[in-house]
This record gives C-alpha cells, sequence and structure tokens, in this order.
C-alpha cells in the first residue's frame, strides 16, 4: 500500500498530543517529527484514509496552529 506524506508546521508544544491523536486513530496516518524545534512534521496517510485524516486536521486547527507546507 502506498502512503501519502504530507509536511505541516504545527505549535512545537503539541507535537506529542498530535501523535497521540493518531496513534489513537489506528490506520489513518502516522505522525513523524522532522524538526521538534521549529514544530515541522510529517504524516504518511494511508491512501484510503484521506478524508478522515483531513478531517482530524481541520478539527486540529480550531485549537492550534497546523499549516500545510
Amino acid at each position: 500500500m502506498k502512503t501519502h506524506h504530507k509536511e505541516y508546521i504545527v505549535d512545537k508544544t503539541r507535537i506529542g498530543f498530535i501523535r497521540f491523536i493518531f496513534e489513537a486513530h489506528e490506520g489513518i496516518a502516522i505522525a513523524t517529527t522532522i524538526d521538534a524545534q521549529k514544530g515541522h512534521i510529517r504524516l504518511a496517510i494511508a491512501p484510503d484514509r484521506m478524508e478522515s485524516a483531513q478531517m482530524i486536521i481541520q478539527d486540529l486547527q480550531k485549537d492550534f496552529m497546523f499549516n500545510e507546507i
């Protein structure tokens, strides 16, 4: 299965929370920290879960910075 990779700049104090959220939603995405100081993360998203991942991201964007780069 080929995953989609998307990169984001997020509130660096929320990286652990973001990872926890995606771990709790098994099979949607895996969050990897690229640069913790800058808040740079990568999501590896399952192709059939793109819509679900986007819904989670949109919900998180209501509470803190979560910008695609």
